[in-house]
């Protein structure tokens, strides 16, 4: 079968494909999940490993998606989840995971010999007490061994996820960068988005990509690098010592180079991370539809896929789901 790419209407060809194989995690994270905790989904609504399988072969075979992206929730905490890396890299994609890091030292490897190829992983402060502040769990220690262990493990490129925010820890940006130079790891800074789960987003504390990149390139000098498709601005430092990225949807949307496509632990297709429609895939899945209906479900929604998020501006709806029910 010739592949034929997943097009909008707007021209832009989706071939990456982000999978939250659980909406469960094991932080309570001040970004992702209100003080109280959340109410998890009943494991009978979260697809299936065979689900997920059939979901990314339809999107492998007949559109042509050559990245897929596990995420959560938090997605260590899936049971057997390097069986699932398995079935996915038999797909002949590339695999890539994003994580807390906090299990890592224990899966790294496994998953890494399950097929896995690339890993992020998100951490938003290198001191404990801020560590423990942000997450509500004193855990820093696991997941900096967690990123040794990826490393160890020859997962390649380890990127590590940071959030900044006005107040909290903006002060940590050149720590940070300066943490990627000695481990070898890329540093990607990303903008504050409104997908919080308390609904308390302003553009106050979104700290700007360049004023990220004017703080460390004062201390440590940095050059452009040309950008693709990919949704990181990255610079690299002139003396040759690694790279950082800066993924700046608030302040400038990458939304015309945008690729991505987004499935939800429950199985809803989402054509943008702050779409406000999603399209259920179960039916067809549980209800003995065909990959004809998959694909048409598929085809359908991402030929609905509008402009841009439209941050900052009248016209924005915020998501009804937070960052941690969506998905990276």
């Amino acid at each position: 079968m010739v592949a034929t790419p997943l097009t909008d209407t707007f021209g832009r060809v989706h071939r990456d494909l982000r999978i939250s194989v659980t909406d469960r995690c094991n932080y309570r994270c001040t970004y992702c999940m209100p003080a109280e905790g959340m109410e998890w989904l009943p494991r009978s609504e979260v697809l299936t490993f065979e689900e997920i399988e059939r979901i990314a072969r339809v999107c492998v075979d007949r559109f042509g998606i050559d990245s897929i992206r596990l995420t959560g929730g938090e997605p260590t905490v899936r049971a057997g989840l390097p069986d699932l890396v398995a079935r996915l890299a038999r797909l002949g994609v590339d695999v890539a995971l994003t994580t807390n890091g906090s299990r890592l030292e224990a899966l790294a490897r496994p998953l890494a010999e399950a097929g896995l190829r690339r890993i992020n992983i998100s951490c938003d402060s290198l001191h404990d007490g801020r560590f423990a502040e942000l997450t509500r769990r004193d855990d820093l220690r696991s997941v900096l061994a967690g990123i040794d262990a990826a490393i160890d493990a020859g997962l390649a490129p380890v990127k590590l996820n940071v959030v900044l925010r006005r107040g909290v820890n903006e002060d940590e940006a050149v720590a940070f960068a300066e943490f990627g130079r000695a481990k070898g790891v890329v540093v990607r800074f990303i903008e504050f988005m409104p997908l919080d789960a308390d609904g308390g987003w302003s553009t106050g504390e979104v700290v700007p990509g360049r004023e990220i990149v004017a703080a460390i390139d004062a201390v440590h000098p940095l050059e452009p690098v040309r950008r693709d498709h990919e949704p990181a601005a990255r610079w690299r430092f002139v003396d040759g010592q690694g790279e950082i990225g800066v993924i700046d949807s608030v302040t400038e949307p990458f939304c015309a180079s945008c690729d991505r496509i987004r499935l939800t632990a429950d199985g809803r297709l989402r054509a943008c991370l702050f779409a406000t429609e999603e399209v259920d895939l179960r039916p067809v899945l549980r209800g003995g539809g065909d990959d004809e209906a998959l694909a048409g479900l598929l085809v359908d929604t991402v030929a609905a896929k509008g402009p841009g998020h439209q941050i900052g501006q009248v016209a924005f709806v915020r998501p009804r789901r937070s960052m941690s029910q969506i998905g990276g």
